[in-house]
């Protein structure tokens, strides 16, 4: 049997780069170099993909996407956890045996523990693989054994083989549908981790799950060009060293302690409840002051206070004249950031309808 030889797009990138810095360094400096490496290597990926795939089919991992390379590059699998498509498309001369293999291998993928260990490549039988109940074969089963993945696959090869031409490529490819509500069964998944960071710390539940929808759709595999890592998005320079300083821990979490959903749920749970003891304490209702959290998990407290008064104090006071309305409509209308502006009414949206 030939070796599979898998790349996940980022996370090998993510394995080169050691977690924390030496008690020597100087922090800025560190940041500084460590976030120009992981753009460097970023940019190298991307540039082996653009020599194999042309200049137009370069896709890498993102908060929303899992993307993994297999074959040397020949074969890829696209996760959409948004619009809950599975693309797996190859450039092999021996197409079916190719995708017939990152099919199976997708759908059997394990649960992610610790998801950056390359040379943990078995799978734990004991549990389900990650896309259980998220994708059902043709006669509407959910898949766990590899008897009806591999079924399954050859269901897929048979009716929806497509092909399409991508400069002088022909692409042979395969897309499977997630079902509808895949986003809330990627949800249940994480609930006990999030029910234990909620009690822990204090935060309600209903908002640690709408930053997690928002910030990766419960992908736990996300990580961002700006390095932000796992379910909660979670930065090792800026929430990570902000928790371990709290902790009395120093330096900051490593990327491979940040991918673990566990460590993820718990840190991201934690810097909510930084937010609102200490960045935004003082803001006096409630539902202001979840407003401000939201709007700071996106772009830091700091730029949300000064959305109000440049002077700590008078912002607080400022909020707390204001009713939860008149604070959500300055959030979304002054902040300085169009991103936060849109993360507020992201997250807002969603914890209307839970």
């Amino acid at each position: 049997m030939k070796k599979n030889k898998k790349i996940i797009a980022l996370f090998i990138i993510t394995s080169l780069l050691t977690g924390c810095p030496s008690k020597k360094s100087n922090n800025n400096d560190y940041y500084a170099k460590d976030t120009n490496a992981f753009n460097i290597l970023i940019s190298q990926y991307a540039n082996n993909i653009e020599q194999i795939w042309g200049p137009k089919e370069v896709l890498i991992a993102g908060p929303k996407d899992y993307v993994q390379y297999e074959d040397n590059l020949q074969t890829r699998v696209h996760i959409n956890f948004v619009s809950g498509v599975i693309t797996i498309e190859t450039l092999s001369d021996s197409p079916i045996s190719n995708l017939k293999e990152a099919i199976v291998s997708t759908l059997l993928m394990s649960e992610p523990v610790d998801i950056i260990r390359r040379d943990k490549i078995s799978r734990d039988l004991s549990q389900d693989p990650f896309l259980y109940n998220q994708v059902l074969d043709q006669e509407h089963q959910p898949i766990r054994w590899s008897g009806r993945a591999n079924s399954f696959a050859d269901y897929v090869l048979a009716n929806n083989l497509k092909q399409r031409k991508s400069g002088s490529h022909q692409i042979t490819y395969v897309e499977i549908k997630l079902v509808p509500n895949h986003i809330n069964q990627r949800a249940r998944k994480f609930l006990p981790l999030v029910s234990e960071a909620s009690n822990r710390h204090l935060i309600d539940e209903r908002l640690i799950l709408a930053i997690m929808e928002v910030e990766s759709a419960f992908n736990p595999y996300a990580v961002s060009r700006t390095d932000a890592l796992g379910l909660m998005q979670v930065q090792q320079h800026t929430a990570g060293r902000d928790i371990f300083k709290l902790r009395g821990k120093s330096g900051e979490p490593s990327r491979k302690f940040l991918l673990d959903p566990r460590n993820n749920v718990d840190m991201g749970t934690a810097y909510l409840s930084l937010l609102k003891t200490k960045y935004l304490a003082g803001i006096n209702n409630p539902t202001s002051l979840r407003y401000a959290m939201i709007t700071s998990y996106n772009g830091g407290a700091g730029s949300v206070l000064s959305t109000f008064d440049k002077d700590r104090n008078k912002a607080i006071r400022i909020i707390n004249s204001m009713t939860p309305q008149q604070v959500y409509q300055k959030l979304v209308t002054s902040h300085v950031s169009q991103e936060s502006r849109n993360y507020l009414i992201k997250v807002s949206r969603i914890l209307e309808n839970r």
